[in-house]
């Protein structure tokens, strides 16, 4: 299957285009290159004669269609986004205009084209979205496929707009699509602005760990290779129209998890006091959900996925990467935003 990738030199994306080369798919990477994308993120896959990259941005309409008259893709996995709440709270035009105008503009492209060809049945439309679009959880419950939509955040509420932008694209204009909502991703290549990056990155400087409000912000934490081999198991198999929620099913509250990383990084890089000594309580976010959670049922069950890492084995994994990749950090350490609060304006 030949894939057009948008934003696939950023965290998720990049992973999904390192999975999609190792498993035999050509890639178009189309990503715009802004602040948390890094070309180095799919070095890997780059050496492949299956892999190609275009640096453009989604809300350039012109480019999007010639890009798809250039390489034909059997499908388009949509990644490319605004991502980081915070960022949002700061500056929520920027999440509007990529997120929300920006997939405006990828449809059309992809609807014009997709008619060119003649309206081929096997053509995918996959728009990769968030948990975060279903609002807060209480103590109980998970979010389903079935949930209503109550974004609380710019951020969310902008990819609640693309995904109904999506929906209304396959309703009107019959274009084939699927959806995805995942929970809290994590892994290697994690720009460092997202909480598991910076409590790592913070206990190896010295510097104090932050943790907004009392740290019992709830959330189900998936691997970002378990949810790149669940997308690309959408794209091949899913059913059109059909969204799936994918969930790592591994809740924690966010100080747990703080906790569980620094007692990792005792384990493997132990400093002179224990690094959950730096855990230091901030002001919270404003509009900070309460809790997310998962029922994967529906892809569990026709699609036959399951997240393979625990909560132990993934955090791991990923300290470990974080350790052995000081150069993939060091050049990162100048972009906007890395080591700075964002997202405490009112």
């Amino acid at each position: 299957m030949k894939i057009m990738v948008t934003g696939g030199a950023g965290f998720i994306g990049s992973a999904v285009v390192r999975r999609a080369i190792a498993y035999g798919h050509s890639i178009v990477n189309v990503d715009a290159l802004t602040y948390a994308a890094c070309l180095d993120n799919v070095a890997s896959a780059s050496e492949s004669p299956e892999y190609a990259f275009e640096h453009a941005d989604i809300r350039d309409a012109s480019a999007m269609s010639a890009i798809l008259c250039k390489y034909q893709p059997d499908a388009i996995m949509h990644l490319a986004a605004e991502s980081h709440v915070d960022r949002s709270i700061d500056g929520p035009a920027a999440f509007i205009d990529t997120n929300v105008t920006g997939t405006y503009v990828l449809l059309e492209a992809a609807r014009a084209y997709w008619m060119d060809a003649g309206r081929p049945e096997t053509f995918r439309f996959h728009h990769i979205s968030t948990d975060e679009v279903f609002g807060s959880l209480g103590e109980i419950g998970f979010f389903t496929e079935d949930s209503p939509y109550q974004p609380n955040s710019p951020y969310s509420a902008s990819k609640a707009s693309s995904d109904h932008l999506v929906r209304a694209w396959r309703e009107t204009y019959g274009l084939p699509v699927v959806l995805t909502n995942c929970s809290n991703n994590y892994g290697p290549y994690q720009f460092p602005e997202k909480l598991i990056p910076v409590v790592i990155l913070n206990a190896l400087s010295g510097k104090p760990i932050p943790i907004y409000g009392a740290g019992d912000n709830i959330r189900d934490w998936l691997h970002v290779e378990d949810h790149a081999e669940a997308l690309l198991l959408v794209i091949e198999k899913g059913k059109l129209g059909r969204s799936y929620n994918i969930g790592g099913e591994n809740e924690m509250t966010n100080l747990d998890l703080v906790r569980m990383i620094c007692a990792i990084l005792d384990r493997l890089k132990p400093g002179k006091t224990p690094y959950a000594d730096l855990i230091t309580f901030v002001t919270d976010r404003p509009g900070h959900d309460r809790r997310y959670a998962i029922d994967p049922k529906r892809i569990r069950e026709e699609l036959n996925w399951r997240p393979t890492f625990t909560p132990e084995t993934g955090l791991k994994q990923t300290v470990q990467w974080y350790l052995d990749n000081d150069a993939w950090l060091n050049a990162l350490h100048t972009r906007s935003g890395v080591g700075e609060r964002l997202g405490i304006a009112r």
